[in-house]
């Protein structure tokens, strides 16, 4: 996450620069594109939009259809052999399953089944270069061969509203793919580059690859305190709920460091025993949680120690049990508290994860929890997805019914005999002209 490894200083800007990248590229494409345009129907456009047997201007949509497929097709198909392979061009953002390792580079096409995982990058590769060659051949077929009268009119190929309609509907498929691909995970959006994804949190992802690090550590023969020190930084700051997605409100502008602030650091993992010498494990808090109860529990899921709501009904207090708290690892490595304040802070902080100290007076950040890019994301396109699908209706509706819309009915000069009751739909109910 660049968010912490920037403020430590070292932040070595590649993931950045990537987004960079892909920001100015984009931009460029857009331009590009939008040349093309008035190119087309500037420079190439009378060719297609005047009939050549009447002189009169006119659209030849199918064959236009079959353009810019073509075009499109040649896009995608450079984009997955050239781009992303290395061929030509840099590769694309790859990493290990937990985000520690990312960088640019070139991809070898997956094609066996194994591309089609969401999470192995060479499918990406090889979905690109397969379906460009598809949309080049589509293309090609639909600029040589002329659609059938039936197909034409049942269509209604000759409409510009046609047009839009299935352009919105290539749009809203693919909107809701990114969306998916963004909020659930994929190859295509590293946890360097979006932040974790909320499952992540709520299945204990990096958790579980912490501690077994720790106990990987522990077999060889380490200490506790370095086990948890040859913990990277950038895990630890994956297993805190500050990165989830989820946590930021919709309403809630501003950066992530707007909210929690600017992390400066990571203090250590805490471990907290009673009096006993038990271990105990803070309850952490699920997502959709804003404010939760401090619980301690044993290895065996017993409750063994609580911050109680009613002190003066509580038997597992703090002070009653006699909890300690020892750091390993970070900046408070072998540091060790028994005051009861100190306990309940830090037991508090244990259920937002890995503790980390935070700058929130540079920023004047408030404390109140900022979604991810990640969320955004997801939340814009899902957003744009829905209304253009509902747009693809509306303007399909409208070409394909359009003449019952403007009132045009094949049975309008029919009426019901007199004295006769209508079935809807039926067929058969006697009817005589006007």
């Amino acid at each position: 996450m660049g968010r912490l490894e920037y403020y430590r200083g070292d932040y070595n800007g590649s993931g950045y620069l990537e987004l960079r990248r892909c920001g100015r590229s984009t931009y460029c494409f857009f331009w590009f594109v939008l040349f093309s345009r008035y190119l087309a129907l500037g420079v190439l456009g009378s060719r297609n939009i005047s009939d050549e047997r009447t002189g009169k201007p006119s659209l030849d949509l199918p064959k236009i259809f079959g353009i810019h497929l073509f075009l499109s097709g040649v896009a995608c198909f450079g984009f997955g052999a050239f781009h992303v392979t290395g061929l030509y061009g840099p590769g694309i953002w790859v990493s290990d399953p937990y985000g520690l390792t990312g960088k640019v580079q070139p991809i070898s096409p997956a094609w066996g089944v194994e591309g089609f995982d969401p999470f192995v990058p060479g499918g990406i590769a090889s979905h690109h270069i397969a379906a460009g060659t598809l949309g080049i051949l589509a293309g090609l077929f639909h600029l040589s061969v002329r659609p059938p009268q039936r197909l034409y009119k049942g269509l209604r190929m000759g409409n510009i509203e046609t047009v839009l309609s299935s352009s919105i509907a290539a749009v809203f498929f693919a909107a809701f793919v990114v969306a998916g691909t963004m909020w659930y995970g994929s190859a295509t959006t590293p946890i360097e580059l979006f932040g974790p994804t909320r499952y992540q949190w709520d299945q204990g992802y990096f958790q579980q690859e912490i501690y077994r690090r720790v106990s990987a550590g522990l077999a060889e023969n380490k200490s506790l305190s370095e086990a948890w020190s040859k913990i990277p930084e950038k895990l630890a700051f994956y297993d805190y709920i500050g990165n989830n997605p989820a946590k930021g409100g919709l309403f809630r502008a501003g950066s992530m460091d707007n909210g929690d602030g600017i992390a400066v650091g990571w203090l250590g993992h805490p471990i907290f025993r009673d009096k006993d010498g038990r271990e105990l494990f803070v309850r952490r808090m699920p997502t959709f949680f804003e404010t939760f109860p401090v619980v301690l529990i044993d290895g065996d899921g017993i409750v063994r120690a609580d911050v109680p709501f009613r002190r003066a009904e509580s038997k597992y207090s703090v002070e009653q049990v006699g909890v300690s708290v020892e750091f390993y690892g970070g900046e408070l490595n072998g540091v060790s508290y028994s005051d009861p304040a100190t306990v309940k802070k830090y037991a508090r902080r244990t259920q937002l994860g890995e503790i980390f100290e935070l700058d929130r007076a540079t920023l004047k950040s408030d404390g109140v929890f900022r979604s991810s890019p990640r969320g955004w994301f997801t939340f814009g396109h899902a957003s744009f997805a829905l209304l253009f699908f509902f747009g693809h209706i509306w303007h399909g509706a409208r070409t394909l019914f359009r003449d019952v819309f403007a009132g045009i009915d094949p049975d309008l000069d029919a009426q019901v005999e007199f004295g006769t009751f209508q079935k809807l739909g039926d067929p058969t109910t006697r009817r005589q002209e006007v």
